[in-house]
């Protein structure tokens, strides 16, 4: 799993006005949980984007006045109207306590259903998983060589290894469906033959 590191200063004031005091001076308010104690905190913005902004999931290496830890996002809050950041929940890592994260779903190979003109529909391109910090993966690969017209792959056939994926065993992650242009195609083979 990559990580990026982010430094933040210490909060003496928690409260509505400070955090709005922060935000103006492109900061986001923030809180490091997980341990014996709450810290709370300031970010910049800026350095936020290259986590928040991007689909793959990083651990966070986070120093706050001189103490170094590894963390994760837990929860992000944006403004209604502006989509600024204005809040950011950390959750300590721990390496013998399992985390869930979602990961990002990768698909590879070519599909010989689409190859024959049906439609490839990805249903989930994330995946809730549950394993300790070290056995998390940057994303989950899920091979659609195999996948004909009318066939997909469920949560249920993926196998990994020290992983939980806690996600409904019979949802969807990817199908091939019957393209209009097939259906149409079959039709005329259709009426042709009679």
């Amino acid at each position: 799993m990559k990580s990026i590191a982010i430094s933040g200063s210490p909060r003496e004031n928690v409260g509505k006005r400070d955090a709005k005091e922060l935000r103006y001076q492109g900061l986001v308010p923030a809180v490091l949980y997980g341990g014996p104690t709450q810290t709370h905190f300031a970010v910049s913005a800026a350095d936020l984007r290259a986590v928040v902004y991007t689909p793959v999931v990083h651990f966070i290496d986070l120093e706050v006045a001189g103490v170094k830890s590894q963390a994760i996002i837990k929860d992000i809050q944006f403004h209604p109207l502006t989509e600024q950041i204005i809040h950011v929940d950390f959750l300590l890592l721990d390496e013998k306590k399992p985390i869930t994260i979602e990961i990002p779903v990768k698909l590879t190979g070519t599909s010989p259903g689409v190859k024959v003109g049906g439609k490839l529909v990805q249903k989930l391109r994330k995946l809730r998983i549950k394993a300790l910090p070290k056995d998390h993966l940057d994303a989950i690969e899920v091979s659609i060589e195999s996948l004909e017209v009318g066939k997909s792959v469920k949560v249920s056939d993926i196998k990994l290894d020290n992983l939980i994926i806690t996600n409904a065993i019979e949802d969807t992650i990817v199908s091939v469906t019957t393209s209009r242009a097939l259906r149409q195609a079959e039709q005329e083979a259709a009426s042709g033959k009679k």
